[in-house]
């Protein structure tokens, strides 16, 4: 196993030891006293690093709601795959309300919960003794700050998703934490707040190549990382914008103020087996297969490829078995085979728009623990165990599979034919609707490096991406360029550059919709496409595909759902929605 790296090896053995999360019912963790609990230095550790496992656990509501109601990831019906009552649906026309529940309510309820573990934890450290357990007083102090900077992170997640919510800070003493929601002003201020004062407490990735032994850790980079996310949508939140703020902490870490990072030289170091040392990389959940990997068999990894994609990727003897297809790319093409004329969605052909782009190969494993593309799309080949070549056919249907980048019921009809039925939408798609994608790799069985995985929840590119755009909106377009440059030229081949690059590097011009189409681009799939659209203003007065604008912008945030209110009446509705 990977995970050899303290922090790592600390959280796969609160995964062994303690519940999982699935269970979204309270524990009770107050029948255990802080005075009979604590009798180890492990004790301490397994406190601390359990609400790092609820963290990893929670991610799945948090990418369902922030790329399934955007204009880049679908989920259409297969063969009568999907629908699941609708809940795909409502996400994808914002047709949600407040019965719905799903993943909103698990988002709350999610995010509270881990804010909650923190807090029992920062104030069990409070009234230990560091010394009695073979802690330094700053390794306590840091200990704690880290679950402070984990409840920020949850509370962003809350902030951004229903921007309305209660302020909980204490554990035991309830009459710290408000009955009803506060202000999304206070909630903002609280954040930054609680990271500001974690960064004096938190360690620094000092050298290259440390990345490894600190895994799994908020960082001064990491806390600093979550201001940049708070300072970026602050106008979103409060109504204020902070991007000179902003552009101040992304810059202090671009120079190395708070850590040592740098940009991999492949798109795809960041996902791969071996990220956890990836100077990319400046925040992840340590992860894998059989110990901490939470979405390997589901949501943001098993649930991107064909189900019967073990064959292709020679991982039929995989534990997860088959894939399910949840997600795909939302199409380029309607039913005639001509391209749609939309300012949003079609990521596949946002991709295409620029020649070379490594991240447009075919998916294909190399062997040694390589790989090379991010999509998986047209026939799927595959040498079977008597040397047949075969392709990758549906599920309980009897066809091949041709993965077009378009919605519809294709079937078996081969690649320069075009279905009868020309209804494109959520409901009228089949196994072969919509391209798939590999973020993170697919080794084969015989890989030694399969399934090995970090999550990565925080990289440089976001602040290098989130300082362009800042420059942006100050008319520096040029300094926004080269930025943005500096991670670009890693995606085309050296002979492309020129074609590609923006200005004055390249021949690209860089305007307020490309550094929206390139957010999609360098973060596709990556939970964040939501709130890049209402930054924007597109979120609920764009269209793309089959969807249409909204009504209002009720929509930019979630409802309370029926329960939450029934559980809490102090609480108040959303604007927009019925109580």
């Amino acid at each position: 196993m990977k995970l050899t790296h303290s922090i790592a090896a600390i959280l796969t053995g609160t995964l062994l030891l303690t519940s999982g999360c699935t269970n979204l019912d309270e524990t009770l963790y107050d029948q255990v006293g802080t005075q009979n609990y604590y009798n180890t230095k492990n004790d301490v550790v397994r406190a601390v690093f359990r609400p790092f496992e609820h963290a990893f656990w929670s991610i799945g509501s948090r990418h369902v709601l922030n790329e399934l109601s955007a204009d880049q990831l679908i989920t259409p019906t297969r063969d009568g795959w999907w629908d699941d009552g609708g809940k795909w649906r409502k996400l994808h026309y914002h047709d949600w309300n407040v019965e719905d529940g799903g993943d909103a309510q698990t988002e709350w309820n999610g995010c509270f919960q881990g804010i909650m573990q923190c807090n029992y934890v920062i104030e069990d450290l409070a009234e230990l003794d560091a010394a009695c357990f073979g802690f330094s007083q700053a390794e306590f102090d840091n200990l704690a700050a880290q679950c402070r900077a984990l409840r920020a992170w949850f509370y962003l997640r809350l902030l951004d998703g229903f921007r309305n919510v209660p302020l909980a800070v204490s554990y035991r003493d309830i009459s710290q934490n408000t009955e009803t929601q506060v202000e999304p002003k206070v909630v903002f201020e609280f954040i930054e707040s609680e990271l500001r004062d974690c960064l004096k407490l938190l360690i620094v990735k000092d050298a290259p190549g440390q990345g490894a032994n600190i895994q799994g850790q908020w960082t001064q980079a990491a806390a600093a990382a979550l201001l940049v996310r708070l300072y970026l949508n602050a106008e979103v939140y409060t109504g204020e914008a902070r991007y000179d703020d902003c552009a101040t902490v992304a810059q202090d870490i671009l120079n190395g103020v708070y850590g040592s990072y740098s940009l991999a030289d492949r798109w795809d170091a960041a996902f791969d087996w071996d990220n956890n040392t990836c100077d990319e990389v400046i925040f992840g959940f340590p992860a894998s297969q059989g110990y901490s990997f939470w979405h390997y068999q589901g949501d943001t990894y098993w649930w991107t490829v064909p189900a019967r994609a073990r064959y292709y990727f020679n991982d039929r003897k995989a534990k997860g078995g088959d894939h399910n297809t949840k997600y795909a790319a939302s199409p380029s093409y309607d039913l005639n085979g001509e391209l749609y004329t939309y300012e949003l969605g079609m990521p596949v052909q946002n991709f295409r728009k620029y020649a070379g782009d490594e991240r447009m190969k075919l998916y294909r494993n190399l062997g040694n623990s390589t790989r090379e593309g991010m999509f998986l799309f047209g026939y799927l080949e595959y040498v079977d165990e008597n040397g047949a070549t075969k392709r990758v056919s549906a599920p309980e249907q009897p066809y091949e599979l041709y993965i077009r980048d378009a919605v519809g019921k294709f079937q078996s009809l081969s690649p320069d034919k075009w279905p009868a039925d020309k209804t494109s939408n959520l409901m009228n798609g089949d196994h072969n609707s919509g391209w798939h994608f590999a973020k993170y790799p697919f080794y084969s069985d015989d890989d030694a490096h399969q399934m090995e995985s970090d999550y990565t929840e925080i990289r440089l590119p976001e602040i290098i991406y989130s300082l362009a755009e800042c420059k942006l909106r100050a008319g520096l377009n040029s300094d926004a360029a080269k930025l943005l440059n500096s991670v670009r030229r890693r995606n085309y081949p050296a002979e492309n550059l020129k074609d590609v690059l923006y200005t004055p590097e390249g021949k690209i011009r860089l305007d307020e919709k490309e550094m929206l189409d390139e957010w999609g681009r360098e973060f596709f799939a990556e939970s964040r496409r939501r709130i890049d659209l209402i930054r924007f203003g597109k979120f609920s007065s764009g269209s793309w595909w089959d969807k249409t604008p909204d009504a209002d912008n009720h929509t930019e945030i979630f409802p309370i759902m029926r329960s939450v209110l029934n559980a809490n009446p102090a609480l108040k509705q959303n604007p927009g929605y019925n109580n």
